[in-house]
């Protein structure tokens, strides 16, 4: 596989776009730039690759398929659909939702990345199946059907060693952890934006 990272760099020097720099509205109820998030949302996916293991590819692949049911409704009707809310409150409108329906899974598997990044981070000790398999059971578990979640299960187990993950974020360890914790917070903070907007009953389809 080739190197993650650019040479003296790390991961997230090669990222189109950190959620630390998707805009966040809060004069207008927390609005979440759509085009930069969905950037932001892509360029996650890849870390996917990172974790190396094809057992992983069905939870990038659903992720690049919500990220297109987004853009396809933000290219449809651009001027509705400058933030994720303004996108959501107008589709609905319509009477349809294919794209609310996206950025829910979407919100739902970019929770379930950040919570079990974080976890590992948070606790040294835990190997990284540890971390994915708390962090399915706390989110996308309940979601999942029978066909589904062995599907999952098997993701979770096929994660790579704790070190051999980080090293192929970046050679220097204190600043891939230092990038890896901005990063994280900027998503979970975006994460939680969204799950308080998606869970208020007009949004619901």
């Amino acid at each position: 596989m080739a190197q993650a990272f650019p040479p003296g760099g790390t991961f997230f020097d090669n990222a189109k776009r950190s959620f630390a720099n998707v805009p966040v509205n809060n004069s207008k109820d927390n609005a979440i730039s759509t085009t930069e998030f969905l950037e932001a949302s892509e360029s996650l996916t890849k870390l996917f690759d990172v974790l190396g293991s094809v057992a992983f590819r069905p939870v990038a692949n659903d992720m690049t398929g919500n990220i297109k049911k987004i853009r396809d409704r933000q290219l449809q009707a651009p001027m509705d659909s400058e933030s994720l809310q303004e996108l959501v409150r107008n589709e609905l409108k319509t009477k349809k939702h294919t794209a609310t329906e996206g950025l829910v899974w979407l919100t739902r598997g970019l929770d379930f990345t950040s919570q079990a990044l974080r976890q590992n981070l948070t606790n040294p000790n835990d190997e990284l199946s540890t971390s994915f398999r708390n962090a399915y059971g706390n989110t996308l578990k309940q979601y999942h059907g029978m066909l589904i979640k062995p599907i999952f299960s098997a993701a979770m187990s096929a994660t790579p060693y704790r070190k051999d993950f980080y090293a192929k974020l970046g050679d220097d360890q204190t600043r891939v952890h230092k990038e890896l914790g901005d990063w994280l917070t900027a998503l979970e903070e975006r994460v939680g934006i969204l799950k308080e907007f998606l869970g208020r009953k007009e949004n619901k389809y």
